[in-house]
């Protein structure tokens, strides 16, 4: 017997039974990779939390590895479909997972993030050197700060030099956060927005905001509010949420590839900064003027396939 309970609640009542769902999901798996992990690593190096700050362990980077694991599903991929399922009963349906794309728009997505870098480095580095007047040099101070730490933290991780510890970073940074993060930012948060507003452009702007925010790095938040904001129109216009989740994997998974080849000194540094230099802006210009156009072209491509909203008011997304 399907349960039908939460099928006809208002975006409102959906948007704070989600946050609850996802809290239960993230402290019932926080326990569960506690539990698994003392076993795995023995209970001592498990419970030392100042042994776990040495990145220069071995042990303690696998750990970390081995958390940030458990958590994303938990987190990002069991609470989508948990809500899929209350929401509207057919999971795959309600996460627009149902929808199979075309070889040519695969393609697009693919040459689209292939061009992407440059314009969303010259976005990080204006964002990275963003100043806050005086009055607010407590939270600047604070923000560099995690800043710093997180950087210090994806280091760490992305410091590999076998084929098989990059392909678990891989797994890790680029495979479980395209699944999950867009299952739930794209697939239940601006669903739920885009309701509340009655609007796709709202839905699209508010989840990538939030997508962005959750990542707690004040320094990468604009490129990262575009980027989810772009995934967030590939689902849209495509009705499929294989593109954003095709997109996603491709943006990490290049920087996790990208960061082997500079740490096993197969490429140089400067790769990753092109478009952010003095003498690079043109490309960052043109990196521009690609996106769009891949993007326009997407839209054209899938005129037809456009998610409807669920509204009798309004019905087609222009």
């Amino acid at each position: 017997m399907a349960f039908t309970a939460f099928r006809d609640t208002k975006p409102f009542s959906q948007l704070i039974f989600s946050a609850f769902v996802i809290l239960v999901c993230f402290l019932a798996f926080t326990v569960l990779s506690l539990l698994i992990a003392w076993p795995l690593f023995g209970i001592d190096s498990v419970m030392n939390i100042s042994s776990l700050g040495n990145f220069e362990n071995p042990e303690s980077i696998a750990i970390l590895k081995y958390f940030q694991t458990v958590q994303a599903i938990g987190l990002f991929i069991i609470p989508p479909v948990i809500l899929g399922y209350l929401f509207h009963g057919k999971i795959k349906e309600y996460l627009h997972l149902n929808k199979a794309v075309n070889n040519s728009s695969l393609l697009l997505v693919v040459v689209l993030m292939l061009f992407a870098g440059p314009f969303i480095n010259f976005i990080g580095e204006i964002n990275n050197n963003m100043s806050f007047p005086d009055w607010m040099s407590g939270i600047e101070k604070w923000m560099k700060e995690s800043e710093e730490n997180a950087a210090i933290i994806t280091k760490a991780f992305l410091d590999v030099k076998t084929i098989p510890g990059l392909t678990f970073n891989i797994f890790m940074i680029a495979f479980l956060p395209a699944i999950g993060e867009e299952l739930l930012f794209r697939g239940v948060v601006q669903r739920i927005f885009t309701n509340m507003t009655k609007n796709y452009h709202w839905g699209i702007w508010i989840s990538a905001i939030l997508f962005s925010t959750l990542h707690m790095q004040f320094y990468g938040f604009v490129p990262r509010v575009l980027l989810g904001a772009m995934f967030g129109y590939m689902l849209v216009w495509s009705g499929s949420m294989w593109l954003p989740i095709v997109g996603h994997f491709l943006n990490n998974a290049l920087a996790v590839i990208g960061m082997y080849m500079i740490n096993n000194e197969l490429i140089s540094p400067d790769f990753e900064e092109i478009g952010s230099t003095s003498d690079s802006y043109y490309m960052a210009a043109i990196s521009l003027g690609l996106v769009l156009l891949f993007m326009l072209m997407l839209k054209r491509q899938n005129a037809g396939n456009q998610i409807e909203l669920e509204s009798p008011v309004l019905s087609k997304f222009e």
